[in-house]
């Protein structure tokens, strides 16, 4: 049977795809092949008829523009899970006392920052935007300024940039601001701003308020903005946090969001300071400081300017886990206990977006997926979600917000007298060894090779399961647990 994600994964997912264009039975494979790559296999069941692809000759794969193999699109169908109807579900939520479609936003970045971009977006169903940071300080930007960490075949684990604040003129900011307010009066728009003293975040904070949007964003948190007295170094400080919460707080009625900054070892301290001085919310995370690596040749760092480059942002699918922690840390703080959280970094599927629900956020924001695939991945997230929320039976967003939060315990705190065996099935086995290396440079020796074949060593193995996590053929699971021998 074919594995539908890795099959999907080496889709290209093409902006006009050959294989729908192709088909005569009135399908979508492409549709079909980018649910499935973003974790909805029952959302693309409904672009497929299998009796269809039964009796098909194949045009969609004949047209496929993949550079090595088609997919195999025929099979892929056969192994999608039944059709099922469209949920009725809403995804309506509320954030910060406002009204919103979804809890999917544009994270203030290089994706919103034009009103065009976010006009867009917002007819392709995003609920909200958090506008690309303003300020009076006008940044000159590097070239290039984007650069991405690879593994084996993955050419995207995560993304580094350089990206500053908006290189726009504030005026003409504030227009953008107010024109999508007014030519979008129910989607959220929020203001991002940043500036370089409190004299200037008191003027920001009015004239984003006057310019009409719906909240503000207070951007204490870029890593790449540390000159002039702005970016992540004031995230680290909470007298400053709280200095620059207070003066927008006296500027604008409007709901305040603070932005957090993933440099720090205690996210809670700044952001205690900036909920006691006035912040309705807290946004995180941003951006990870990072350098992605040394050119061996050059010997200069990667993304390099001249031969030279900075400390700068990591983002995607590698920091999400890093932003869980931090989400976790502040929906458990009794301090914050209650405080509306919007969860951000990595998120490119529905069930990443879930894991920050569940962990406490009300809303979600993206970046850095849409940069790789994007704004149309809001179809699979809104789909996915709502076909998971159909499947529980839950009937609101609102209901998932924290869920995962009590089973968040300390490590002490975890059951440790009992164990969880590997289980093999060997009719998947090929027989590589790969279980036994492991085992043996990084394990307990448990796993010998008899007759080709894996074969566990039940008085040395402690239950770790790194058996099962390098298995490339998943043949090893996991059996029921028992109580640790005596």
């Amino acid at each position: 049977m074919i594995k539908l994600y890795e099959e999907a994964a080496r889709c290209l997912l093409c902006k006009d795809p050959a294989c729908t264009a192709a088909c005569q039975k009135g399908c979508d494979p492409a549709r079909m092949i980018r649910a499935v790559r973003f974790e909805n296999n029952h959302g693309g069941a409904a672009y497929m008829n299998i009796e269809d692809c039964a009796s098909c000759e194949g045009d969609c794969e004949l047209a496929c523009v993949h550079y090595d193999t088609p997919l195999r699109i025929r099979k892929m169908t056969e192994a999608l899970p039944q059709k099922a109807g469209y949920p009725e579900v809403s995804l309506s939520t509320e954030f910060l006392g406002l009204q919103c479609e979804n809890p999917f936003f544009l994270s203030s970045s290089i994706v919103a920052s034009s009103y065009e971009m976010v006009a867009r977006a917002f007819d392709m169903g995003w609920a909200g935007v958090v506008y690309k940071t303003v300020g009076f300080f006008k940044p000159e930007e590097v070239s290039p300024r984007f650069d991405a960490l690879r593994k084996e075949g993955t050419p995207f684990i995560g993304f580094k940039n350089l990206e500053q604040i908006s290189d726009v003129d504030l005026d003409e900011n504030l227009k953008i601001l107010h024109r999508l307010k007014v030519n979008y009066p129910n989607k959220i728009v929020v203001a991002s701003i940043m500036g370089q003293n409190t004299t200037e975040w008191g003027q920001l904070a009015k004239l984003v308020t006057d310019a009409g949007v719906d909240m503000i964003e207070c951007n204490f948190s870029c890593p790449h903005m540390k000159e002039n007295g702005l970016g992540s170094d004031v995230g680290q400080n909470p007298e400053l946090v709280s200095e620059y919460t207070k003066v927008v707080r006296k500027n604008s009625y409007l709901p305040i969001l603070a932005k957090m900054t993933p440099n720090i070892g205690n996210m809670e301290i700044p952001a205690i300071a900036a909920i006691n001085a006035g912040a309705d919310g807290l946004a995180a995370i941003n951006t990870v400081k990072s350098i992605l690596g040394i050119d061996p040749e050059t010997l200069a760092p990667r993304m390099a300017t001249m031969g030279k480059s900075s400390v700068s942002g990591y983002s995607g699918k590698a920091i999400k886990p890093i932003a869980l922690r931090f989400i976790n840390d502040m929906a458990q703080c009794s301090s914050l206990k209650g405080v509306p959280i919007s969860g951000m970094g990595g998120i490119e599927t529905w069930s990443d977006a879930l894991d920050f629900i569940t962990l406490g956020c009300s809303n979600v924001q993206v970046t850095t997926a849409i940069m790789q695939y994007g704004y149309r991945i809001i179809e699979d997230l809104t789909d996915g979600l709502k076909r998971y929320m159909h499947r529980k039976g839950i009937v609101s967003v609102r209901d998932l917000v924290g869920a995962a939060l009590s089973k968040i315990v300390s490590t002490d705190s975890l059951n440790r007298s009992s164990v969880v065996y590997p289980k093999f099935d060997l009719r998947k086995c090929v027989g590589c060894g790969r279980c036994e290396m492991s085992c043996a440079d990084a394990g307990h020796s448990a796993i010998s090779m008899k007759g080709g074949k894996p074969v566990m060593q039940p008085q040395k193995c402690v239950g770790c399961q790194l058996c099962g996590l390098v298995c490339p053929t998943e043949t090893i699971s996991v059996s029921a647990r028992i109580s640790k021998r005596k």
